[in-house]
């Protein structure tokens, strides 16, 4: 049983994380650090509670510690893990964005490969529904040459958000360093690495803060991939459009684990992660020069994927199923955007640079 410590308790803690390795076979959410309240025993009774990092980092028992942490702490927070010399931790997993800067990553992945660590951001919407099927999609070719592909995220949040942190570019707060950090990832699974970046980073709600809006243009071979996201979205856009020589994927609407895990201590449901038939995405296929459409059943969505893959790769049965190296290039890819935006033009990309 490989024993888990998580660090945090907020909403990431108790929602993106708490259930779902609860739910891993092999698995045990055996520790949290808690600074002040007493959440996490009211939900896991008999769990072990800590109310400082180093108290957490001598439970002995412990095999994985998972930060779960607002983004601007993750680099002081994983340093200092990563630092403490701890013979029994053997993975540490980051929430996304695992830091604020590509510098910063590099610096724990050094630290890591020196302690013999495995390191791996928790970029969960890999096992998204709408991402799974979207790679179907792809691989079946029935798309034809893809030239266009569209990911976008959008809200409708016109006000202040209620974690203060999240609006403040001191604590690692903006909309692009949130959600561009997952749509980066994503493009880098299906694309590799792209050659050129243009971007709009901006302000459109009231007030001071961060940024609450981007749309990114990622430029390959006969490809744009287009991300997007802002807060105030009355209606949103899908969330895929790709546009190929032989049709189009259209799908709307986001995954519904989040959802679900924010009412549950534990998955036990048989069809977890699946989508309701109205959420089902469109195929439309060129036949003889009519357009044919067609609602595609989706691959569902599980969380658990992630866990499952740092179990094995704990036990050396696997590699991590998210390298560090990813988190690198998708922080990277956002400080294209934000040199793109603040000088008007495209910037060509740079990986000859990358940490080993």
């Amino acid at each position: 049983m490989i024993r888990v410590g998580l660090v945090g308790f907020g909403l990431g803690g108790r929602v993106l994380h708490a259930p779902v390795i609860s739910s891993v076979e092999g698995m045990e959410l055996a520790a949290v650090l808690e600074r002040s309240t007493g959440k996490a025993a009211e939900r896991y009774p008999g769990i072990a509670t800590y109310r400082t990092l180093d108290a957490l980092l001598d439970d002995a028992s412990l095999d994985v510690l998972v930060l779960t942490t607002p983004s601007g702490t993750h680099f002081d927070l994983a340093r200092q893990i990563l630092a403490s010399g701890k013979k029994n931790i053997r993975a540490l997993v980051v929430d996304k964005p695992m830091c604020a800067t590509s510098a910063q990553i590099a610096e724990l992945m050094a630290l890591a490969m020196q302690h013999n660590l495995i390191l791996a951001p928790y970029h969960n919407r890999h096992w998204d529904s709408c991402f799974r099927t979207v790679q179907k999609v792809l691989s079946e070719g029935q798309l034809g040459r893809l030239v266009s592909f569209e990911a976008a995220m959008d809200r409708w949040r016109p006000g202040s958000t209620r974690a203060a942190w999240k609006d403040d570019p001191a604590q690692g707060g903006g909309l692009l360093l949130d959600l561009g950090s997952h749509l980066a990832y994503l493009a880098l699974v299906l694309f590799g690495r792209p050659e050129a970046i243009g971007a709009e980073v901006l302000r459109e709600r009231d007030g001071q803060g961060a940024e609450d809006a981007f749309t990114l243009r990622l430029r390959y071979p006969g490809l744009m991939v287009t991300l997007a996201a802002n807060n105030l979205a009355a209606e949103p856009r899908p969330s895929f459009c790709l546009r190929g020589t032989k049709g189009n994927y259209i799908k709307r609407g986001i995954d519904p684990q989040e959802a679900a895990l924010n009412l549950v201590a534990r998955i036990d449901a048989a069809d977890w992660g699946r989508e309701p038939k109205a959420e089902w995405g469109t195929l439309l296929e060129d036949a003889n020069g009519q357009l044919a459409a067609t609602r595609v059943e989706p691959l569902p969505g599980d969380y658990r994927l992630f866990y499952a893959g740092i179990r094995d790769a704990v036990l050396g049965k696997a590699p991590a199923p998210v390298a560090a190296i990813e988190a690198w290039r998708a922080i990277r890819i956002l400080e294209y955007a934000v040199e793109s935006a603040r000088e008007r033009r495209e910037i060509p990309c740079d990986w000859s640079t990358e940490p080993a």
